[in-house]
């Protein structure tokens, strides 16, 4: 399926692998240019290693395999080095890569390492609260909270379970999925962005949105993560609970889309001239994608179609860029323009994957 879109986009990889292949791709694209980041200290660097172990498996060219091992030494490097691992992010790091990896190839190491950043992240959980903390210091109070975000990391721990036997990882990723979905989802079903609680009680105190329009109203990408981080959480745990807050908050989703069926950066907009988030889009069918692996949905998957043509329509870049998707946006509040951003290139290129090799082994 959107066979040409998938050429296209291994066009990009292909010529990035070249340009790229010591050094990851910024989360701060601005006019669709990717510039380098050796610093490897932000939450992004785990998504270009991701499209570079998808294309692996498209094509089989060890050129993209040998890149993306390169790539994930240097991850390797800065979880021993602990370098910007305080962060709840390590899920979104080393599951693209690391994990990925050792699933593709049984690579012994990089299993050794994503344990290592599961370790780290289960050290971020509060018992006051039943959380993972987000960002910072422990000890620092301004910090007790959580992210919507988040619910993309817990597949690290479930995956650590999987592989040591020890239950310890995957209580705390329930414990904390279930902590954040009664706090971040409000009862029409959209989403808070982040949630702060009382780091001595424990006690939830209020909802936030940064990166949205307004603390009440409806961040799309944050929307989005609560899509795939619920479906991802019903295929770890199984409770009914969660197939239907995943069917409450996709409902919303759609019942708040613009005439072109991609959102804006906030769902507060259905029309005007505000920018949009491909980003959002494309995590959100790859949401759809998985839920249906459990449990089917015709209309669901209807939409992930329409919504893949639109992308593929309107929101391809041209010859002078090298990213994949235009007009996705990071944080409008923090004055980011409509970029091409890694993340989005990455869950466009996994859409992709899932629709064209359905029993593909996925790496969250």
């Amino acid at each position: 399926m959107f066979e040409d879109a998938v050429r296209f986009s291994l066009d990009k990889i292909r010529k990035n692998a070249d340009d790229f292949s010591d050094s990851f791709l910024s989360d701060e694209s601005h006019g669709y240019v990717y510039s380098r980041n050796t610093e490897c200290v932000g939450w992004t660097e785990g998504f270009w290693p991701g499209m570079l172990w998808l294309a692996y498996e498209f094509t089989g060219d060890e050129k993209f395999k040998l890149t993306a091992h390169e790539l994930d030494k240097l991850l390797c490097r800065r979880i021993y080095e602990r370098r910007g691992t305080d962060t709840h992010d390590l899920g979104f790091l080393y599951t693209l890569s690391c994990v990925a990896e050792y699933k593709i190839t049984g690579n012994e190491n990089a299993k050794n390492v994503a344990l290592e950043a599961a370790e780290l992240l289960i050290r971020r959980f509060h018992e006051k609260g039943q959380f993972i903390q987000a960002w910072g210091s422990l000890e620092d109070k301004a910090n007790y909270r959580l992210i919507i975000d988040c619910f993309m990391n817990l597949p690290l721990l479930f995956w650590a379970s999987e592989e040591t036997g020890d239950i310890k990882y995957a209580d705390i990723a329930k414990k904390h999925f279930y902590t954040a979905a009664g706090c971040v989802i409000r009862e029409d079903f959209t989403t808070y962005h982040t949630y702060y609680f009382d780091p001595d009680t424990g006690k939830k105190l209020k909802g936030v949105t940064k990166q949205g329009y307004s603390n009440d109203s409806c961040w799309a990408r944050g929307q989005a993560w609560g899509i795939y981080g619920t479906a991802l959480a019903y295929k770890y745990i199984g409770d009914k609970n969660i197939a239907e807050l995943f069917d409450g908050i996709t409902e919303c989703f759609f019942g708040h889309l613009p005439e072109d069926g991609i959102p804006y950066w906030d769902m507060i907009f259905t029309e005007g001239d505000e920018p949009r988030d491909t980003s959002a889009a494309a995590i959100a069918v790859c949401g759809m994608l998985e839920m249906n692996r459990h449990i089917k949905s015709e209309k669901n998957m209807d939409r992930c179609i329409k919504m893949m043509q639109a992308l593929k329509d309107r929101y391809l870049t041209d010859n002078r860029s090298n990213g994949i998707l235009k007009e996705g946006m990071y944080s409008k509040p923090d004055g980011s323009k409509s970029e091409c951003n890694v993340w989005g290139d990455y869950f466009y290129f996994e859409a992709l994957m899932r629709l064209n090799v359905p029993d593909w082994k996925i790496y969250w």
